[in-house]
C-alpha cells in the first residue's frame, strides 16, 4: 500500500478543547514529543503502538487512550494498513494534575461507556451548531475519566436534585433562541457542570442539549405552519443555519422542514367542512 497521510484539525468553540485532530496514516511514525494538553485518543481502524514513560502501550479500537500533558510519548502503526484515529486535546478544565500519575500508569482504558461517549463527542464536534451538546458530552467524559482513574470508591446512584434541574430548565426556556454554554449555566446556577447534566437528565429523562433542540424544533414547526421559509426559520429559532435545522427537524419530525411546510399548506387547502346531517 502506498504511503498515505490524511489530516483534519480545528479548534471548536467548546470550553476545555484546545484542538480536534482526525488523521489516517499508513506509515508515518511520531518521534518522541510532548503536549501541553491532555491527549484523548480513540482508534477507529488499525492500531497504534506507543511508548509512554519508557513503557510500551497499544490502542486497539475498543480502547480509549488518555495521555497526560508534559509526558514524552511517540506513536507508530501497529497494523499493516496503518491506523485511523480521532483525538481531542484538552486543557485542565475537566482533568486535574492529580490524574497525571494514574494516566501514566494506565493510559489505555477499556470501558464501553467511555468509548461510546468519546465517539458521540466527536460526532458533535464535527457539526456546526452543536457546541452545547459537545460541552455536555465532554463534561460527562471528564466525570467518567475521574471515576476510572481516581481512587476506587463505593458506587453510588446519581444524586437527584430536582430543584437544580428545574432551574436549568427555566434558564433554557428563557434562552431558547440565544442558547447558552454549559459553562455559563453552571456559573449562573453555581453547580458543577457534570452534576448539572446528570441532575437534569435524571429529572426529565432527556439531556439538556436534547431539551433545547426540542424546544427549537417546536418553534420551527409553528413558524413553518405560518408559511415562513426554512432558512428564515433557522435564523429565528437559534439554529446555526438551514442545514442545522434540517438535520434536527428531520430526526424529530420525520420529514425535512421544507416538505413539512409544503405538506402543511396542502393539507390546509384540502380541508373541507364536515356538516352533520339528520
Amino acid at each position: 500500500m502506498a504511503a498515505r497521510s490524511e489530516v483534519t484539525a480545528w479548534r471548536p468553540a467548546v470550553p476545555g478543547v484546545t484542538e480536534v485532530f482526525h488523521a489516517r496514516f499508513t506509515e508515518y511514525a511520531y518521534p518522541m514529543h510532548v503536549h501541553e494538553a491532555w491527549t484523548l485518543l480513540i482508534v477507529d481502524a488499525g492500531a497504534v503502538r506507543y511508548d509512554l514513560d519508557r513503557h510500551e502501550h497499544g490502542t486497539p479500537d475498543d480502547t480509549v487512550s488518555l495521555l497526560p500533558p508534559h509526558v514524552p510519548h511517540n506513536g507508530s502503526p501497529a497494523s499493516p494498513d496503518g491506523f485511523r484515529k480521532r483525538v481531542v486535546y484538552l486543557d485542565g478544565t475537566h482533568l486535574g494534575d492529580e490524574l497525571i500519575g494514574p494516566a501514566v500508569d494506565g493510559p489505555d482504558l477499556r470501558d464501553p461507556v467511555l468509548r461510546r461517549r468519546v465517539g458521540q463527542l466527536h460526532t458533535a464536534l464535527t457539526r456546526a451548531g452543536e457546541e452545547f451538546e459537545a460541552e455536555s458530552r465532554l463534561t460527562l467524559i471528564g466525570d467518567r475519566l475521574r471515576t476510572l482513574l481516581g481512587p476506587r470508591l463505593t458506587a453510588e446512584s446519581p444524586r437527584q436534585d430536582p430543584a437544580l434541574a428545574r432551574r436549568l430548565r427555566e434558564l433554557l426556556d428563557e434562552r431558547v433562541v440565544e442558547g447558552l454554554s454549559l459553562e455559563r449555566a453552571a456559573g449562573d446556577l453555581q453547580a458543577h457542570p457534570a452534576h448539572l447534566v446528570r441532575a437534569f437528565s435524571t429529572a426529565y429523562g432527556i439531556a439538556p442539549h436534547q431539551y433545547l433542540t426540542s424546544r427549537r424544533v417546536d418553534r420551527a414547526r409553528a413558524l413553518l405552519l405560518a408559511d415562513r421559509g426554512p432558512a428564515e426559520v433557522a435564523a429565528l429559532t437559534g439554529f446555526h443555519d438551514q442545514a442545522h435545522l434540517t438535520r434536527h427537524f428531520k430526526r424529530l419530525v420525520g420529514v425535512p422542514p421544507g416538505r413539512y411546510r409544503t405538506s402543511a399548506r396542502r393539507s390546509t387547502e384540502d380541508i373541507r367542512p364536515v356538516i352533520a346531517g339528520g
